[in-house]
């Protein structure tokens, strides 16, 4: 549990396109925990992304990377602008998100693809199918083939050009994702379905002999299956409640965890966590961020959905400051603020009321008001 009386250390990396105003709805959020949970927090707010390179002409410093080390835990709103498709690879805004996964050792991304009763009717598949769904994606995040070497474009002999990227994997990176996917099933409904192509990649082989191992030696009372990754991709639109954990690699992990979200109903609803291991002080470094990108076409129009921020924050709550019930709180506020049919435009629905980021924001605090005098 975190100690009220010390200060709670944030870094906030609002970004571009919409996620200085999403952000700015969080802020709501801290105010109100403050003024009526008694808690405390240090906020230092910094630029990554195109916000960066149009000040310092990178996408993220590495001052930014030393504050995001100090902190208890990285805020990260989203990165991306279109004016920057011009500038190298190794200068493109979404670096920024990268260089921080990879120098603070962030290798477990959780994913939950969880639809609320009010939002039932949003998803594209059938009610029958996606009611109650509740799923938590563990992707890993620092290896695979976005990371491992050979890597690049080259000129072969005759002019013409190939492009090489190589899928790596070692047992101990397999492992610790694989405790993370146990760890949190302990806390569900205990089952994890490990998903590679051993059929076809010795990669996937790998994956699937050290998760069964790690299984075996210490998670024994969990459930495990195993499951090709292009099964899963059928089973998520076919079957979606079967699952309940899911774990995987990095590759495989960007396409189900995106595929997943769409059964929700809206990318504008779904949060993410990247955890990183747990250092000698106890703390583990970690980011929160939503998964629907910096939205440059509605960017400055107020009409963002504010929800998958704040409740990647009520992720932050939940898995680095151990503040359980605040954010039961902030999920349960957001739930009924949507069965009240308040909507923002990516989530309308006929016969519900259209509001803007600041109205769902505002709403949401109300209804922790609510909740916090019952």
């Amino acid at each position: 549990m975190t100690d009220p009386k010390q200060p709670v250390k944030l870094l906030v990396l609002p970004g571009d396109g919409i996620g200085p105003e999403v952000v700015r709805e969080v802020g709501r959020i801290i105010a109100w925990l403050e003024k009526k949970r008694g808690l405390t927090f240090e906020l230092t707010e910094d630029l990554v992304g195109g916000a960066s390179l149009a000040e310092y002409g990178v996408p993220i410093r590495d001052e930014v990377i030393e504050k995001a080390w100090a902190a208890d835990a990285v805020l990260f709103g989203s990165v991306g602008d279109p004016k920057w498709g011009h500038v190298s690879f190794d200068k493109r805004p979404e670096v920024a998100i990268l260089k921080l996964r990879q120098e603070l050792g962030l290798f477990a991304n959780l994913r939950p693809a969880k639809v609320f009763d009010a939002l039932v009717d949003s998803s594209t598949l059938k009610p029958d199918v996606v009611r109650g769904l509740d799923i938590m994606i563990v992707r890993e995040t620092v290896g695979g083939i976005y990371f491992g070497d050979p890597r690049g474009i080259e000129t072969l002999p005759d002019g013409s050009k190939r492009g090489i990227n190589t899928e790596v994997y070692t047992t101990s990176e397999i492992q610790r994702v694989a405790r993370v996917a146990f760890d949190l099933a302990r806390k569900r409904d205990n089952r994890v379905c490990s998903v590679e192509k051993c059929n076809v990649m010795e990669s996937g082989l790998l994956w699937k002999e050290v998760v069964t191992d790690v299984h075996a030696r210490d998670f024994p009372d969990v459930e495990l299956s195993h499951m090709l990754a292009d099964n899963c991709a059928m089973q998520l639109v076919r079957n979606p409640r079967q699952f309940d954990v899911l774990v995987t690699g990095n590759l495989f992990g960007d396409i189900l965890s995106d595929l997943a979200s769409t059964l929700t109903g809206s990318l504008g609803m779904l949060p993410s966590a990247t955890l990183g291991a747990e250092q000698a002080d106890g703390r583990r470094p970690a980011l929160y961020e939503p998964i629907h990108g910096s939205a440059p076409d509605i960017a400055g129009q107020g009409i963002a959905n504010p929800i998958a921020q704040i409740l990647s924050f009520a992720m932050l709550l939940r898995y680095s400051l151990n503040l359980q019930s605040e954010a039961d709180m902030i999920e349960q506020a957001v739930s009924n603020v949507l069965a009240s049919g308040l909507r923002t435009a990516d989530i309308m629905a006929e016969g519900m009321a259209r509001v803007g980021t600041s109205v769902m924001g505002e709403a949401i605090v109300r209804e922790l008001d609510k909740l916090q005098n019952s």
